[in-house]
C-alpha cells in the first residue's frame, strides 16, 4: 500500500499530539493550556471524525492532487464556519 499524506492526516496527527500532551502534562504554576475532561472527549471525537472523513475522501478520490485540493477547501470552509459560529455565540 502506498503511503499518501493528506491535509486531514496532518490535522489528525497534530490534534492527537495535542490531546496526548494535554492528558499527560504535569501541572506547573504557569501552565499553557488546561482542558477539562469534557473538552478532551470532544477533541477525541473530533479526531475520530477527521480520520473517518479522510478515509472517505481517500476512497472516493484516487488522484492525490485532487485529494489535497478538496481537503484543503474542506479545512478552510470548516475554519470559516467555526469563526462565524464563535462570533455568533
Amino acid at each position: 500500500m502506498k503511503l499518501r499524506i493528506t491535509p486531514l492526516n496532518i490535522i489528525t496527527a497534530l490534534t492527537f499530539a495535542f490531546l496526548v500532551a494535554s492528558i499527560f502534562q504535569s501541572k506547573p504554576a504557569g501552565q499553557h493550556f488546561d482542558l477539562s475532561a469534557f473538552y478532551k472527549f470532544i477533541l477525541g471525537c473530533l479526531i475520530l471524525v477527521t480520520f473517518i472523513t479522510d478515509l472517505i475522501f481517500r476512497f472516493t478520490l484516487k488522484d492525490i492532487k485532487r485529494i489535497w485540493v478538496i481537503e484543503l477547501i474542506f479545512i478552510f470552509i470548516a475554519a470559516i464556519l467555526m469563526l462565524i459560529l464563535q462570533k455568533v455565540v
